[in-house]
Formats: structure tokens, sequence, C-alpha cells
């Protein structure tokens, strides 16, 4: 194994100089952590360029405790004299601050060794395309070309494409130093059609760690024009009670419900649908949900959290069961269990449990063979709005999609709303094995069995 080096000989250097200022003041515990970024944007509409944007940042955040008592400051300069005031302040501000007796680094032994730390995938060396947004420009103008070339499609809502690079630096009291690098690029293509005087939108949209694992600009503007084409005559559908799939595109929301319900947080505070749910099976026996944070060129991909806990594989749900929540180190403390290493933190909020490369896995049935097996109701592509009852698990949202009858697809549907239930939801889903290698969050296309409709 290789081991994760600093970003920068200078992010070292600013986190010791403030973790030694941090003391002076009077700080038993201090944590810093460092944040780098730069992007560029690119956006085009009818052929011309729309907007163009970049940004170069720096965030230095400053986390002290002392007996109990917490405090977090942060700025954007690393000049002596703003880091002693930074110092000063944040113990100033901890003294004033109530006790809370489950803060606190991490101890010692649980925090990861650097030779426990191995490098992972996740940044592309070249930084060209910051360097020379042009190439930004060029895949953005293809992407709209191609969407425009299709028939009935009028116009475009832009079409945009941007990069990022990224610095992460964590130093803690307690000695641990360490950090990582990531980059990311997205293009974004949208289009419009019309038909007998109405006007259907849809878009694609594709991001990868590597701007050379981004697909093919014209295939891109050409899904976009092909899925607003499909939305021509779009209509209300029956009100009642069918069978929904959740198309791939949108079936991580429903994995966002879960994970928002197993999160440390919602257990603490008691606002969970499925607080009662530990060890209970609460997804059909065949169904995994698991987390891998080592995988190479995944944008969730991570060596150690935001506490400095060594990332790993976490199986939150197994064989349909719940087997864990989400944890960081305050949480764990108060529910008295062991963190999963899931802190996550940017400039000066405190740390929360979160998630990275998530994969919902035991599908087997391809999407048409679930569209079979449903017989008659409603595949949705789009979701509107959102209410969920964070303590009951009420589900309701605005959807678009396609309506299904006998295994084929009859006509386009907007302007509906689906309602039900999440526990009972999840009890019965049947996944397809749809999902995308190389997302971050890999959930497949997902069959309801029941929900109610309310259409015309």
């Amino acid at each position: 194994m290789r081991r994760l080096l600093f970003m920068t000989k200078e992010s070292a250097e600013i986190a010791e100089n403030l973790l030694s200022l941090s003391k002076k003041f009077g700080s038993g515990q201090a944590e810093v952590l460092i944040s780098k970024g730069r992007s560029s944007s690119i956006e085009i509409r009818e052929g011309e360029l729309e907007q163009a944007e970049g940004s170069h940042g720096l965030s230095i955040s400053l986390r002290v405790i002392n007996d109990q008592k917490s405090a977090v400051v942060s700025c954007s300069d690393a000049s002596k004299e703003k880091l002693e005031q930074l110092a000063k302040r944040a113990n100033e501000i901890a003294a004033e601050s109530l006790p809370n007796p489950f803060i606190g680094l991490a101890e010692n032994d649980a925090l990861a060794k650097p030779s426990t730390i191995t490098s992972i995938d996740m940044t592309e060396p070249d930084e060209l395309i910051l360097k020379d947004p042009s190439k930004l420009k060029a895949i953005a103008l293809k992407a709209e070309k191609a969407a425009l070339s299709l028939e009935g499609i009028s116009k475009t809502d832009g079409c945009s494409a941007a990069a990022s690079q990224s610095e992460f630096f964590l130093a803690t009291s307690n000695g641990f130093s360490n950090g990582y690098n990531r980059s990311s690029y997205t293009l974004v293509a949208s289009a419009i059609s019309t038909h007998d005087s109405k006007m259907e939108r849809d878009h694609a949209f594709e991001q990868r760690v590597y701007f050379e694992d981004l697909p093919n600009p014209e295939a891109i503007g050409k899904l976009a024009a092909k899925r607003a084409q499909m939305m021509k005559g779009a209509k209300k559908p029956a009100t009642g009670n069918f069978p929904v799939i959740f198309n791939e595109r949108i079936s991580g929301s429903i994995v966002g419900h879960i994970l928002a319900a197993i999160n440390g947080e919602s257990i603490t505070r008691g606002s969970s649908w499925l607080l009662d749910s530990m060890n209970k099976k609460i997804l059909p026996e065949n169904v995994d949900l698991i987390e891998d944070p080592s995988l190479p060129r995944r944008s969730g991909s991570r060596p150690f959290d935001a506490e400095g806990l060594l990332a790993s594989k976490n199986s939150f749900i197994q064989n349909g069961i719940l087997k864990s929540w989400v944890l960081d180190l305050k949480t764990s403390r108060q529910l008295g269990l062991k963190s999963t290493a899931n802190a996550t933190r940017s400039g000066s909020n405190l740390p929360s449990p979160g998630v990275g490369n998530i994969e919902l896995k035991g599908g087997e049935k391809t999407l048409q063979e679930l569209i079979k097996k449903a017989g008659e109701g409603l595949m949705v592509c789009s979701l509107i709005g959102s209410s969920v009852n964070q303590n009951s698990g009420d589900y309701s949202r605005g959807a678009t999609g396609f309506w299904f009858k006998d295994g084929e697809i009859t006509y386009p549907v907007n302007e509906c709303t689906i309602a039900g239930n999440l526990k009972e939801m999840l009890k019965t889903i049947v996944l397809a094995n749809d999902s995308r290698e190389y997302l971050s969050r890999r959930v497949p296309s997902i069959l309801v069995d029941n929900m109610t409709i309310a259409g015309n």
C-alpha cells in the first residue's frame, strides 16, 4: 500500500501554526480543516457564450474544545495576524458556549495511521481544463448542437460544462495530519420540444472524476433531446392505486430518504421513521445497502473521514435487515456505539454524519422485465417538490414519466402526484439491474407494488 502524502507543504505549515496558536490561547483540543478549490464553468445558449465563471478559494477552519465546550471559526486569510485572531476568537467563543459531554476529538489509537492510509484515484493530474476553459466551451457547444439536430427540438435551456479541483487537509492537536485532492467534471444538456403549441423540457446530466471519462458530448445532447421528444403529448394519468417504477434516473432519491432516516443526527433527535428498526427487516431479504469509500474515480471516495478516522466499507442494510446507523463521533457517543467513520465537514460547520459511495444491491431483472412484472402503472423519470414526514415516513411528490400497460410504454405523463408510506413501500420493492457503474450513488430502477397516484 502507498501512503497518501500531504497535499502541499503550505497546508501543513498553516495547520501546524494554527494548532500552536490555539494552544497558546488556552485550547485543550483543536482541529484545523483547510479547504482549497478552483473551478471554471461555461454556459452556452443558442450557440453563443451565455456565461463564464471562474473561482479560486481558500477556507481555514479551526475547531477548539475546552472542558466539553466548543467553537468553530473560519477565515480565508493565512496571514500570521489573521491566524492569531482566529485562534484567540475561537477560544473566547468556546469559553461562553454550553458544555456537551459527547463532543471531542477521536482517541489517539482510533485515528488513521499514515501506514494504513492508502491513496485513492480521486483527482486528475492534468489541470489543463482549468487553465484552458475553451475545452469546456467546446463540449457544451457540441452538446447543444447535437440536441438541436433532432426533429422537433426548437431550442434549449442552455448547455453547461464545469470543472473543479479541490483539496482537503485535516490536522488535529493529538497528532493527525493528512489530506487529499479530488477533481470533478460535469456536462449538462437541456432540450425543449414543441407540440401543438406546448413545450416539454428535459435534460441529461453527466459527472466524472476524470475529464476523459465524460461521455461523448454529442451523445449527451441527443439524449436530452430524445427525452424531451418522448414527453410530447404528456397528460395526466388516471387517479387510483397502481404500481410505480422509480426509474434509475431518480431512484437514488428513495435511498436518500433511507440514509436520512438512519443518519445519527436523526436518531439522536428521535426524528426518524426508522427509529425503532435496528436489526429489523426493512427491505426484501435479497437487498443490501453498502458504502465503499475506497473506489477509484468515484466522487464519493475518501481515505479518511472529517475526524481523522480511517474510512472503510460499511454495510448499513444486510439481506434487508438494518444493521447500522450512519455515525460520526458525537452521535456514536450519544448512542453508546462506535463511529462508522462517516463524519463530514465543510467550512465553519461542525462535523456531521454523511455518506459517500453508496450502492443498493440485489437487482436481477432488466427494466423491461420490471415493467412487464408490474402490469400497469407509472414509471417516474422526474420528481417535483418533496413532502416526507420524517417521523412517520409518509411520502408525497409531484412526478412526470410514462404510463405503461402490458409491458409497453403507452403515453407520457405529467402533472400528477404519487403518495405512500416509505416503510410500507420498501418492504416489497423489486430492483432492476440497471445501476450505472461510475456513479457515487449506484441505485437501480425500483418497483413499488402499490402507490396512490393522483391525476385526473
